[in-house]
């Protein structure tokens, strides 16, 4: 047998995946968590070795569950947390804590950026970003600035900077393969999106020395090969690397003009995919790179929910109202949606992204009364994430003047079918969701298929299988649409407050 190892390293714990060479099934999957650390409020930030010992750990119980030999494994490929930024030395040391994709810490210094109209112009026109905390550029400046052994580094040219795919490519082989890959690039607003290269401009105007940023690759490439390991043996190729919401668009076989998806992780995500032409939003979109291939850069327009997942997650966590992920959904159907008219929850926990971006917005639940309880801000959770995800949506069609009629659906959170019938009557669609709903871990592994040369491109869309379809509830959507105008309101409260 011949396997494709995919390793999805999130937000929140690493995925390790492995599929089938031949079929492309899905064979197994090993999910490792690692801690979160949060310095200060709006600081998130991560420890690289617990980044690394996450992949070790999924990788050894993936291969020991499955019972498979190592050298049964023939490419490798990886997708990841985007925007998190990592600084470590030539012998792979880390530096610092990474700089999470959720953390503000440089709201002042992206004020700052934009201030100036010429360079905001220049940097929206050239990368399709916002200028905003979320993004790499601005961590990359900070940890310059501030991190002792970054500047040590810095000064003895011992120093690399990059997004967690970096660090797991160099890592991966040993030191050896110092790259990045274009949709990682394409989030760090200092890439251009026409030529997919390091802008000198943006460059100056961050004042980032090119000298500590990694090569940029096509999606679909031969980066490398293991080297130096406990846990693989030497000579896999690493023939794939997309960032996570393109690696979940490429496994929805989002692959050609007008393919749409919506991930729901610890944030939401959708992505469109545009072709090959770069369309800039006005109604505070992004766009970013889909994939390349080598030869042609496909484009997509992106809409940001910093929190979706981490909503509930903070219900089941800090306020200890659900055991687990899981339990929401049947602690929301307790609730009525006569009960539910007022109640809203708005889950800003690190500002609000697309398309407001606004990232001192906090987080409310407002419009409660004596008789509210868990299972009422429960399912106003679930109302509060495919609201935010409707905001995208309206601005995505308003954007390019089309009729979306559907949307598929995948991560962890899509299998809650309350969640998803809330979403399909809100948007006015109809909701797909997948038979693997692991899109991510499955798109970096075709991504890696494609890559080492054993299957094209143009096979993807006919391995996509649906496994269930979500319709309008007319009495849901009837009460969703009370509860838009609400939402609204709402936010221009939030705005006005913070």
């Amino acid at each position: 047998m011949k396997y494709i190892l995919s390793l999805d390293q999130g937000t929140t714990g690493t995925t390790a995946v492995l599929i089938d060479a031949i079929t492309f099934q899905l064979i197994g999957k090993e999910n490792v968590e690692f801690k979160q650390h949060f310095p200060r409020p709006g600081l998130v930030e991560h420890d690289l070795e617990d980044i690394w010992s996450s992949v070790r750990s999924a990788t050894l119980a993936l291969i020991q569950k499955n019972s498979i030999n190592h050298d049964e494994i023939v490419a490798i490929g990886i997708t990841n947390q985007r925007e998190t930024t990592c600084a470590f030395d030539t012998k792979g040391k880390p530096l610092h804590n990474a700089i999470v994709w959720q953390d503000r810490r440089t709201d002042s210094f992206c004020k700052k950026i934009k201030s100036s109209k010429q360079n905001s112009s220049y940097i929206k026109r050239t990368t399709g970003l916002t200028i905003d905390p979320y993004f790499s550029g601005s961590k990359i400046r900070w940890l310059l600035d501030n991190s002792t052994e970054v500047k040590k580094a810095l000064k003895s040219k011992t120093l690399r900077v990059g997004t967690i795919d970096t660090f797991l490519l160099y890592r991966l082989t040993n030191y050896q393969s110092f790259a990045t890959e274009s949709t990682n690039a394409s989030r760090t607003m200092l890439m251009s999106l026409k030529n997919i290269s390091w802008d000198k401009k943006l460059l100056e105007i961050f004042n980032i020395p090119i000298s500590i940023l990694p090569e940029i690759k096509p999606s679909f490439f031969n980066f490398g090969s293991t080297s130096g390991l406990d846990f693989l043996p030497d000579g896999i190729p690493i023939t794939g690397i997309l960032g996570d919401q393109q690696a979940a668009l490429f496994g929805q076989a989002g692959i050609s003009e007008g393919g749409v998806k919506c991930t729901y992780g610890t944030g939401a995500f959708m992505l469109l995919n545009t072709g090959k032409k770069i369309v800039h939003s006005k109604r505070g979109l992004l766009t970013t790179v889909a994939y390349n291939d080598g030869v042609d850069t496909f484009y997509a327009l992106e809409g940001s929910c910093y929190i979706a997942g981490a909503a509930v997650q903070w219900l089941r966590d800090n306020m200890k109202f659900i055991k687990s992920s899981a339990d929401v959904e049947e602690t929301a159907k307790k609730a009525t949606e006569n009960e539910m008219e007022h109640v809203m929850f708005l889950p800003f926990f690190t500002g609000i992204g697309s398309p407001y971006w606004n990232s001192n917005v906090k987080a409310a639940i407002i419009g409660m009364t004596r008789d509210t309880g868990i299972s009422q801000i429960a399912r106003a959770c679930l109302d509060g994430i495919a609201l935010s995800i409707n905001d995208l949506f309206e601005a995505m069609k308003k954007d390019l003047s089309v009729n979306v009629n559907e949307l598929r659906v995948d991560g962890g959170a899509c299998s809650n079918n309350l969640l998803m019938e809330i979403q399909a009557s809100i948007c006015n669609l109809k909701i797909i969701r997948p038979k693997i709903i692991e899109t991510t871990a499955y798109g970096a592994g075709l991504a890696a298929a494609i890559g080492a040369k054993i299957t094209t491109i143009d096979k993807v869309s006919r391995l996509w299988k649906k496994d269930k379809q979500f319709n309008v509830n007319k009495k849901i959507r009837s009460y969703m649409l009370k509860k838009k105008d609400r939402w609204d309101l709402a936010i221009q409260m939030l705005e006005k407050a913070f």
